[in-house]
């Protein structure tokens, strides 16, 4: 029976809910002429976290011009749409992967509306964990939503706010907001950043020639050739203007809760987060890896990519040789052309392929980046296996992931999480390993720079490891995703 189109995009709809999707990524500049070309250059950067959509708004002295497409930053921001539709010498932009509010036009960021004194555009990274809370209020004071976004909230809070100025009508809207935020706004006269006060999410400081520029990681500053000045701080909101930059701190100080799963698997490699870089951080993973779940084999195989950093670091600390044993296809998307009837039968072969000169008849040992529900990991292990490989061990660069993220981090229910209901032992079992290990929660935190973990008050935020959250979460009580609650919002429930 011949397969449809359909059933090749369920396989790979399939494939991608076994992974981890990034989060969202957002890009501004003040005070450069062709502002709107830099913030895409930035936005491609950044492509890595979000692929469903993208959106620039721009100012050009006299009028605000907004461009949102789905797709990704190369196939929806041509030459025209940047050059002859997006003047002005500031802008800022947004690339993004659902959390919250669905797919859709009219969810695509930079959020622009008309408010009393002049346009105001805001793009958000992260999560708001009392948004529907907020909303609700908002609505009954007879507010209207034309999005399910939870950054619209933000807009409707500074609209709303009794506040004199723009900057403080901007510091009462984030005060009522919960979660985790990195944010870049924009209006007629200024360019605004903030982070929340645990700075659970990335922002980061550049200049470009005297332009200011804000960005969620250092690699959209490299491929401009802008300076990375430095990290915005927890908490911290920088006000952007002709005449220069401002510091703001309108929060209590808190301890600092950054998301460790950045330097795991969201951050590009080759950017610097919090000061640390994130090659140098999964090549440490690796090496704590080997030292904690040592094995006897043959050769380190990344599964790739995410898990090559960390490949490395394993297969230097433990003397094992390190083999491109499994290559990735770049190009596989949802709209390839049908390959016949085997298509159920591919599976992960779409994407990844075992380098059989490299595995047969050898002790593999697979490095990866975690295990969500499981089923792609199995898939690679047969496809090793199939391959000649005489034994397969795994190793995973980050411990057990058993709980789902409410911060910005697409994650499948709870009970989908084959940590959530296994035992490593029974893990190895279902993804047909000879042996299986993780990495230790403490063993992370050694990587990341930390002694170990404090129990008592933790560095990072780790709540996808330890289900310890470090925020409350308001909109989400009773539900084990933001996902779910999605739906619900979606179907008016």
């Amino acid at each position: 029976m011949a397969v449809s189109k359909a059933d090749a995009d369920d396989v790979l709809s399939a494939e991608a809910d076994d992974h981890f999707h990034d989060e969202c990524g957002v890009f501004g500049i003040f005070g450069r002429q062709d502002a709107a070309a830099i913030v895409t250059l930035g936005l491609h950067a950044l492509q890595h976290r979000g692929q469903e959509a993208a959106g620039i708004v721009s100012y050009d002295g006299t009028q605000f011009h907004v461009e949102r497409h789905v797709g990704l930053i190369g196939d929806t921001f041509t030459k025209q749409h940047v050059i002859d539709s997006l003047q002005g010498n500031r802008a800022i932009g947004h690339t993004r992967y659902a959390t919250t509010g669905g797919a859709g036009m009219r969810n695509i960021q930079p959020f622009f509306a008309e408010l009393a004194d002049g346009g105001f555009a805001v793009a958000h990274n992260g999560n708001l964990t009392n948004a529907m809370t907020v909303q609700r209020a908002l609505q009954k004071q007879g507010a209207i939503f034309s999005s399910t976004s939870d950054t619209e909230t933000l807009l409707h809070l500074v609209a709303t706010s009794k506040e004199r100025d723009l900057n403080s009508r901007f510091i009462d809207a984030v005060r009522q907001v919960e979660g985790a935020f990195s944010l870049v706004a924009m209006t007629s006269k200024k360019m605004i950043g903030c982070r929340d006060p645990l700075g659970i999410r990335p922002l980061v400081l550049g200049d470009l020639d005297g332009a200011w520029i804000l960005a969620s990681e250092t690699c959209a500053l490299d491929i401009i050739g802008a300076r990375f000045v430095r990290d915005l701080k927890p908490g911290e909101m920088v006000v952007v203007t002709s005449k220069g930059i401002e510091s703001l701190f309108p929060f209590e100080p808190q301890k600092t809760r950054f998301c460790i799963f950045e330097y795991v698997y969201f951050a590009r490699p080759d950017s610097s987060v919090e000061g640390r870089n994130v090659y140098e951080v999964r090549k440490r993973i690796g090496a704590e890896l080997a030292q904690e779940s040592p094995v006897e084999a043959d050769i380190v195989v990344p599964v790739p990519d995410s898990g090559t950093p960390a490949a490395i670091g394993f297969s230097q600390a433990a003397g094992i040789p390190f083999e491109l044993g499994i290559i990735r296809n770049h190009y596989v998307g949802r709209t390839f052309i049908q390959p016949g009837d085997s298509i159920r039968h591919m599976g992960v072969k779409l994407k990844h392929n075992a380098n059989r000169r490299m595995i047969e008849g050898k002790r593999v040992v697979l490095v990866d980046d975690s295990i969500v529900r499981g089923t792609t990991s199995q898939k690679i292990v047969q496809m090793v296996r199939d391959a000649g490989a005489r034994e397969v061990h795994m190793r995973i660069a980050s411990p057990p992931t058993s709980a789902s993220c409410f911060y910005g981090v697409d994650t499948p229910e709870k009970s989908k999480l084959l940590a959530s209901r296994m035992s490593i032992e029974e893990m190895a079992e279902f993804i047909r390993v000879d042996s299986l290990g993780f990495l230790t929660i403490d063993g992370l935190y050694r990587a990341v720079g930390e002694a170990g973990r404090d129990n008592e008050q933790p560095q990072f935020c780790d709540a996808c490891f330890t289900g310890q959250y470090p925020t409350r979460l308001l909109d989400f009580e009773g539900h084990d995703n933001v996902r779910t609650l999605s739906l619900l919002a979606n179907n008016g429930a």
